[in-house]
Order: structure tokens, then C-alpha cells, then sequence
């Protein structure tokens, strides 16, 4: 038996094997917690901002979308979707860019990466059967996580994991989809929460193509630039604009690899996608999403927010390093079989951040 056979599901039922996948994620702790884990806005901000929980509701409907517009499998890629977020930590990427530097710097060569964990979550660290740990999810939702974004060979990754997904070789098409079902989703909804909060104005995307394109599909509609819809009209229409781009410009290839369903193992990694935007579409897309780095993602309260975020990951690590008592006995116990560094960040990674703010605040006395 080797190190992966457990992999594959060793019981059947009336649901497909996709299917039977997604109903596992849904229920785990780990997809629960997404509720209250920081997406670029802090949680405890409003009522209104999206979560890594809404955000991963949207991929997965964009996903899903694509899927079946291509006539990929939907099921397959919606459970991708609302897989490829559980391993962020709380307070966004700074308290994930912080565990990595943490684990560095103690001598952890591997580091953390959200997409490793949330393989991690999915096959080690959520425990619903006896005799192993993990959801006990299908190869192909498995190697969708793992894969779903570029590129997919990490140095620290084990020999088996390249023995047994790939890693020199594209993954599913439906896992393609879910990373520009992300990207799709990321952007037209930072830009309606930083629109909402006021961190940005339409004004700060002013001479973007893509931009104006959107601005022209509104006019169509009959909506002012004055009106209190047009934030969710511009949303929606920027959505539609890249999704249609997407599907337009991806059948071709689909086409050409349909029958390498659900794997694609016989297209290199060195090779392009074989599904994406059109060159126009992507191009625009790229500057967009500088815009938005230059003026919502490192606005002073969003850098304020995170940086705060980024202390209270780091005082948690040291005080469990340096007084593992304070960790639960369940993580304790975990010492003898993982390095124990490691089980320290995948219980700061398993945190939301209302239960990190409240574990600093209990052992430090301050609150952030």
C-alpha cells in the first residue's frame, strides 16, 4: 500500500464521488471557521464585508459557472472551490507570510503556504475516521487543491507528494477554472467592499480599459453614475465581462483536452493554460489589479488592520512555543508524532480571527 492509496474513497453510497467530496468539506470544522477569517477587511469591521467563507461561496458559484458553460465537470470543480481556501490563517496573507517567517526562522526549512495547508487540512489535520486522518476525498479533488495554482512544485514538498500528483504536469481543467473562478472573484469584490468602505472611489480606476469597458455596459443599462445601484451594477457587469471572456476564449482548448477528463496529465507544466482570458482581457485585468494594489490594498487602514493582525500571529507563536501548556492536550499530544513547531502553526492556522484576538488578549492581558 503506498503513502496515497488512502486517498481514494474506501466506502460507497448513493452519491457520486464528487458529490460525497463536497458534503465532506461542507461539514468539517475547517470550512465553518472560513466564516470568521479575515478576507482583506478584518472581520470585526462590519456586517457588510466579504469573509474567506462568502469569498469562497463566490468562487465556487463563478466555478461552477465556468464548469458547466464548458461542459467540464461542475461538481468537481465546485468542490475545488470551496476546498482551496482552508488553509489560510487568520487576519488574511500577513498571518500566513508571518507563520512562514516564524517557522523559518526557528530552523523550519519548510515554511507555511496556504495551499499546502489547506491540502494538509484535507488529508492530515481534519480527523473523521478512526484508522487514518483526513476527509478521505477522491484523487482528483485532492490534486485540484494542491494544483490549483501555479507553479505547483514546491521545494519542501515530500518525494511521494511529486510521485504521486505530478507536479511537472498541469492538473485538471475544472482546477484551472477554480484559480481564475479566485481571481474573478478577488477583484470585483474587493473593488465593491474598498468602494463601500470608502477607501477607494471609482475615480482611483479612472484610465483602465477594462475600466471603461465596464462603465459602458452600466450606461446600457440605464443606470447613472449618481445612483446608489451603480457600485452593484459595475460589480455584476465586471463579473459577466470576464466570466464571457473566460468561457470565449477557453473552448478551444477544452475541446482539445475534454477527453483527458478529469486529469490532464498529458499537458507540462511548462506549456500555457489551456483555459484563461482573452489576451486583451488579461492584460487589462493585470493593470487593474495593480491599481488596486496601489491604492486599496496598501491604503493606511487596510496596512494598520494587517499589521496588527501580523503582531498578534507572532506573540501567539512565541508564547506557545516558549509555554506549550497554554496550548489544548489534544495539541500537546501531537508532539510526539509532528515537529512540534508545525503544531503550533497549524493551531494559530486553524484559528479565526475572533479566537486569535481573544487568545492574545487572555494571555497578554492587552487587547490588539
Amino acid at each position: 500500500m503506498g503513502p496515497y492509496d488512502r486517498f481514494f474513497p474506501l466506502e460507497e453510497d448513493f452519491r457520486e464521488p464528487f458529490s460525497r467530496d463536497r458534503d465532506r468539506v461542507l461539514h468539517c470544522g475547517s470550512f465553518r471557521r472560513l466564516e470568521y477569517k479575515t478576507q482583506v477587511f478584518l472581520n470585526h469591521e462590519g456586517d457588510y464585508f466579504r469573509t474567506r467563507l462568502t469569498h469562497t461561496l463566490e468562487v465556487s458559484q463563478i466555478a461552477r459557472t465556468l464548469a458547466r458553460q464548458l461542459g467540464l465537470d461542475e461538481t468537481l470543480a465546485e468542490v475545488i472551490a470551496l476546498s482551496h481556501d482552508l488553509g489560510h490563517t487568520p487576519f488574511g496573507h500577513v498571518g500566513g507570510d508571518e507563520l512562514d517567517r516564524l517557522l523559518k526562522e526557528d530552523g523550519h526549512p519548510n515554511g507555511f503556504e496556504h495551499n499546502f495547508q489547506s491540502f494538509r487540512v484535507l488529508t492530515t489535520l481534519e480527523k473523521r475516521y478512526k484508522n487514518f486522518d483526513g476527509l478521505n476525498l477522491t484523487f482528483a479533488t485532492l490534486e485540484g487543491v494542491l494544483k490549483h495554482s501555479y507553479p505547483y512544485d514546491k521545494p519542501f514538498y515530500p518525494d511521494w507528494i511529486r510521485e504521486a500528483f505530478a507536479l511537472d504536469r498541469h492538473p485538471s481543467l475544472e482546477a484551472m477554472i477554480v484559480d481564475h473562478a479566485d481571481e474573478i472573484a478577488y477583484t470585483s469584490h474587493d473593488i465593491d467592499d474598498g468602494i463601500k468602505y470608502g477607501l477607494i472611489g471609482f475615480g482611483d480606476l479612472e484610465g483602465l480599459e477594462i475600466v471603461d469597458r465596464v462603465h459602458r455596459m452600466v450606461a446600457r443599462e440605464g443606470v447613472a453614475w449618481e445612483d446608489h445601484l451603480y457600485r452593484h451594477r459595475f460589480v455584476a457587469s465586471l463579473i459577466r465581462l470576464l466570466v464571457e471572456d473566460f468561457i470565449t476564449a477557453s473552448q478551444k482548448g477544452v475541446q482539445r483536452y475534454r477527453g483527458e477528463r478529469p486529469l490532464c496529465a498529458a499537458i507540462p507544466a511548462e506549456e500555457p493554460l489551456p483555459v484563461g482570458f482573452s489576451a486583451e482581457t488579461g492584460s487589462e485585468l493585470k493593470r487593474l489589479k495593480k491599481r488596486l494594489f496601489q491604492r486599496l490594498y496598501r491604503h493606511e487602514k487596510i496596512v494598520r488592520n494587517m499589521y496588527a493582525g501580523k503582531q498578534c500571529v507572532r506573540a501567539l507563536y512565541r508564547a506557545y512555543v516558549e509555554e506549550p501548556d497554554l496550548l489544548p492536550f489534544s495539541q500537546r499530544e501531537l508532539f510526539d508524532r509532528r515537529n512540534p513547531r508545525r503544531v503550533v502553526a497549524d493551531m494559530i492556522a486553524s484559528m479565526t480571527d475572533r479566537y486569535a484576538m481573544k487568545s492574545y488578549h487572555e494571555i497578554y492581558g492587552i487587547s490588539l
